[in-house]
């Protein structure tokens, strides 16, 4: 550690990062205080645009409202008479129309129910008349009145909450005219929905007051109600359209008001101070990300200046990682300082030495394979050669002796392929046309058993494969999947070229294979015994120790319905 600390490197690298850092220290505070008051002014100007919408959707919304209550102050004072059917119909198709209106009622001064739409029965002791928006239609009969949310408790059986428009009026009663206030009921859901949809940041949100100070909504009602909570409405009321800062309950708040043309409402936006400034967080968040990103930026450039002295090191290091990658073959030549190179001849007879060692495991390991295939091999035809042998001599022994010449015939091609001079190698055609022979052979000895088909693409004909691949295949399908049916079996064999790779398909219509001798039938844990799988086993390892791991045998079998074993092979040309 103390060589590296007192190393021309480490000092050209420190002097580089020291000086980087103290600039980057510099540039970044001035550039931290202009971002983050841009992004606090944006934050405010944001909340107040949210405020001006929602005022505006409120505004809307009551207007709309107002033209209804306009509409039925009209129809009601232009009847002839009232209460009639007529009318009451239109104000049921007023009601259709709006389904944010929960009522509406034409009261006497006195209070006496004259007319309510959808009928209902009207509750004794509600104090109506001494409820505020009967006695504001009263004291002004020219202006529309808007309650704060209350519970509408003038029916029986209705307890909706709701928010109250009324006005005095006029009607025609019995040919005399009456004054009296009429009450229009707007469910205070659809100002909750609205307002609800509202969000000024995580805490933030959006109150409405009127014009006394009364909180018409907040998404905190119930507990408003409850006392467990409360509002600063007194500056509220005092500002318009404007914004201001306050300390609430311990926190640092943002208050935007706008006033709602025509109510005298006013909508309050809250936003808290910790949250607008998190743009401020996250603005110094990209600072040091930047910093540090700067700060790996000149470590690097630092360290590639300062290692030319290192440099020889740095590459004997990097060819000892080859070696240890398992890259034997290339020589280390490093140039340098004495000992370096010292280092690097050495380490190049060790290499050497390593690279002849693992040529001998290699030689020896393929030695083995060459063994193990031809111990496979010899498997295979001694028995093939006995079940054959003994089905002629049943035939013969039978007198059949057209059987017995067709029979002995197949045989002779069918060996004639097997030994192929020698070879362990032939030409796909050779290998379907020894199963031919083999399945003409069985197809007698089983006494028509089974029908037999084999097809295969023109391409793949020519192409070569090892010797004996489908013979074992097929036996076990006879043997151990048809020879025990009722009905009459199907063998199907293919060849073709399917995804870059040859595919011989072998399918019966056999018995089946149980599921728990299938899952062990190629990985050799269960031998012996009937249909164990020997045959099948030992052309599934011949071509993993010819081709290599990714090619063989799987197999697909279900009970009564038959087997289908695909083998496949690389495409080799001859």
């Amino acid at each position: 550690m103390r060589k590296w600390l007192r190393s021309v490197q480490f000092n050209i690298t420190a002097a580089f990062v020291f000086l980087s850092v103290l600039v980057m220290l510099l540039v970044g505070v001035l550039l931290y205080d202009k971002f983050a008051r841009t992004a606090e002014r944006n934050a405010v100007l944001t909340t107040q645009q949210i405020v001006q919408q929602v005022t505006f959707n409120v505004e809307a919304y009551l207007r709309g409202t107002s033209v209804t209550f306009d509409l039925i102050d009209e129809k009601i004072r232009g009847a002839s008479r009232f209460p009639d059917p007529a009318l009451e119909r239109e104000l049921d198709t007023v009601l259709d129309t709006r389904e944010d209106i929960v009522s509406i009622a034409v009261f006497g001064r006195r209070g006496g129910l004259i007319a309510d739409i959808p009928s209902g029965e009207l509750r004794k002791n509600t104090g109506l008349t001494s409820q505020s928006w009967f006695l504001a239609a009263l004291s002004e009969p020219d202006r529309v009145s808007i309650s704060p949310p209350h519970v509408q408790n003038l029916f029986k059986g209705q307890y909706p909450w709701v928010v109250s428009l009324s006005k005095g009026m006029t009607a025609v009663r019995n040919g005399v005219e009456t004054e009296g206030v009429l009450l229009l009921d707007v469910n205070f859901k659809t100002i909750d929905t609205l307002m609800r949809k509202v969000t000024l940041g995580q805490k933030g949100y959006v109150y409405i007051i009127d014009g006394e100070g009364n909180i018409v909504y907040h998404p905190q009602q119930q507990l408003i109600y409850a006392g467990l909570k409360s509002e600063n409405v007194e500056r509220a009321m005092n500002v318009s359209n404007d914004s201001y800062k306050d300390d609430f309950a311990g926190e640092e708040r943002l208050i935007t008001v706008q006033s709602v043309a025509g109510t005298g409402w006013k909508v309050v936006g809250v936003s808290y101070m910790d949250e607008i400034v998190t743009t401020r967080t996250e603005l110094t968040g990209f600072m040091l990300r930047l910093m540090l990103a700067v700060l790996v930026f000149v470590i690097l450039l630092a360290y590639l200046l300062s290692s030319n002295l290192s440099r020889p090191i740095q590459s004997l290091e990097r060819s000892m990682k080859l070696v240890e990658r398992g890259d034997f073959d290339t020589p280390i030549h490093v140039r340098g300082y004495d000992e370096v190179e010292k280092l690097s001849r050495r380490f190049n007879i060790m290499v050497s030495r390593v690279r002849q060692l693992m040529d001998q495991i290699v030689e020896e390991q393929e030695e083995k394979r060459k063994n193990e295939f031809e111990v496979l091999q010899a498997q295979i035809n001694p028995h093939f050669l006995y079940n054959t042998l003994n089905s002629v001599v049943r035939l013969a022994g039978s007198g059949k002796n057209e059987e017995v010449v067709t029979m002995i015939t197949s045989l002779s091609k069918f060996f004639r392929v097997s030994l192929s001079k020698g070879k362990s190698v032939i030409p796909v055609r050779d290998e379907l046309e020894h199963i031919r022979n083999y399945l003409i052979i069985q197809k007698l000895r089983f006494k028509n058993k089974f029908e037999f088909e084999i097809t295969a693409q023109d391409e793949v004909l020519d192409l070569m494969t090892l010797k004996l691949l489908l013979q074992p295949i097929v036996e076990n399908a006879i043997y151990h999947g048809i020879e025990k049916m009722v009905d009459q079996g199907y063998i199907s064999i293919s060849a073709a070229i399917v995804d870059g790779n040859v595919r011989f398909q072998v399918k019966d219509n056999g018995l089946g294979i149980p599921s728990d001798r299938l899952r062990t039938m190629l990985n050799g844990s269960k031998a012996g015994g009937e249909g164990s799988g020997v045959g099948v086993r030992n052309v599934h390892e011949r071509i993993r120790l010819y081709y290599g791991d990714k090619y063989g045998l799987d197999v697909e079998s279900e009970l009564e319905e038959g087997t289908t074993v695909n083998i496949w092979i690389p495409v080799v040309k001859p």
